[in-house]
């Protein structure tokens, strides 16, 4: 029987986070796609609590592209400087990097964080 698309996501995001995980001064870097809004958040895996959170929504666009997730990048790299943070643990979430995940991670490298 066939593995679907959504159960194979989530097999290769369970590899990837077994791998990975993010401290207070090296946060893990996560990324969420929906098919109306696109998602990052900044997580110290510690203590099990989010640091920082932008979305496409607070962006002030509705539909999700690859010059979107760029801005969504850029917004995130913002809010990590003015809290202190520049180093990230890159967690693509099972997503391909490719497309609008990979404009995400070029977006918040523009903005300063390193990866």
């Amino acid at each position: 029987m066939a593995i679907s698309k959504a159960n194979r996501r989530l097999r290769i995001r369970k590899g990837i986070r077994s791998k990975i995980s993010g401290t207070s001064s090296i946060p893990r870097f996560s990324i969420y796609r929906s098919n109306r809004a696109i998602y990052a958040q900044l997580i110290n895996d510690e203590k099990g609590e989010t640091l920082l959170a932008v979305s496409s929504k607070e962006v002030g666009i509705s539909n999700v592209t690859v010059i979107t997730s760029k801005k969504v990048g850029l917004k995130l790299a913002e809010k990590a400087q003015l809290n202190g943070i520049e180093k990230v643990v890159f967690d693509r979430g099972g997503y391909p990097f490719h497309g609008q995940v990979k404009a995400m991670a070029d977006g918040a490298r523009e903005g300063g964080l390193k990866f």
